[in-house]
């Protein structure tokens, strides 16, 4: 199968091309990006050296069309919208790493990302590309947004809890990412002298994520939630630890919180659930596509401690697009995807 990757420069796109590169399946055979178009893919980015004299180009829909039948779009929020019509009028499959076809409502999109949506007549169509909740509609989908890399670990960590119908209202997500997760732009933010040796809360009561999080869990509970989401940046490139914590409702023992989990993820090959008193670490699963989870139940209090860790830029982006376009395509799931975490 012949993919394109439409925004093919920044990490993400970095990361579809190292991936796809060992996928059995697959073969690049378009990559774009404008600010680099004309340039070398290995003189960008030199470990993809593989890719030979393969060079960026601008996007054309036509040419893209021509080129490929699946495509991977990795542009920034308010840009995916522009080209994902066209791709998907020619025939084409499509892929989207932004938030774009995430939240499925026009004006909650605007009021979180302050853009007028140009392709409203799509939100309700795309599948919301989390393998783990959704990947019988993944399987037959035309469009799939690939959920941010926040939402993945926390709703990776909470999910069971909602189908079972754990009240979730009020949960906490204290959150950490590695800087990697704010893109290839500059910033002072992510400016070594600024991160090194410094870890601060961002985006307080005010990050996009929050509003996906928060329709993904109403959506599996049957009812409204609201979440505290708190981020942090912390100094590593890579990575993602969240850490939830819910009231649980009743009397809930240890064996119990086992049964949820192991039960909602029996067979889903990237969820690693941790032996009793283990809890995850960012270094194990950087580089995979894996998402390790722990778990503490305090039964007096009713209070439940749930970890996860992934790597931000696999399955918090491109490993989790590659795995949603092996379901698309009827592939095994975890083609190309099976490598372990790179620790230490």
């Amino acid at each position: 199968m012949k993919v394109g990757i439409i925004g093919a420069s920044g990490y993400t796109g970095a990361e579809l091309m190292r991936i796809l590169h060992g996928h059995p399946h697959a073969e690049v055979a378009y990559v774009t990006a404008h600010t680099y178009a004309g340039q070398r893919v290995k003189d960008l980015y030199p470990h993809l050296h593989a890719y030979g004299d393969v060079t960026f180009t601008e996007f054309d829909a036509a040419r893209a069309l021509d080129a490929a039948d699946i495509h991977f779009v990795a542009l920034p929020h308010g840009k995916a919208m522009e080209v994902v019509p066209p791709l998907l009028e020619g025939g084409a499959r499509v892929v989207d790493l932004s938030a774009d076809f995430r939240l499925g409502d026009p004006e909650l999109y605007r009021a979180w990302y302050g853009v007028q949506h140009v392709a409203q007549h799509l939100l309700q169509e795309a599948v919301y590309g989390l393998p783990e909740l959704n990947a019988g509609e993944i399987a037959g989908a035309r469009l799939v947004a690939v959920p941010g890399c926040y939402p993945t670990a926390a709703l990776l960590a909470l999910a069971p809890l909602a189908v079972r119908g754990h009240a979730l209202d009020g949960a906490v997500i204290d959150a950490k990412s590695g800087v990697s997760g704010a893109g290839r732009t500059l910033s002072l933010a992510a400016h070594f002298a600024q991160a090194e040796g410094s870890v601060k809360p961002y985006g307080v009561g005010s990050h996009r994520h929050t509003p996906e999080i928060e329709r993904v869990l109403s959506g599996l509970c049957g009812g409204e939630v609201r979440v505290m989401f708190v981020p942090h940046l912390v100094p590593m490139s890579r990575g993602i630890l969240a850490t939830c914590y819910v009231r649980l409702a009743g009397a809930v023992t240890e064996s119990e919180v086992e049964e949820v989990y192991r039960g909602f993820y029996d067979g889903a090959p990237f969820i690693v659930l941790l032996e009793k008193g283990r809890f995850p670490e960012t270094k194990c699963v950087a580089g995979s596509n894996y998402c390790h989870l722990g778990w503490h139940l305090d039964g007096d209090k009713g209070a439940l401690t749930v970890a996860a860790a992934i790597d931000n830029l696999v399955k918090g982006a491109s490993g989790q697009a590659v795995q949603c376009m092996n379901i698309m395509l009827g592939y095994g799931e975890e083609e190309g995807l099976q490598a372990l975490g790179i620790f230490p």
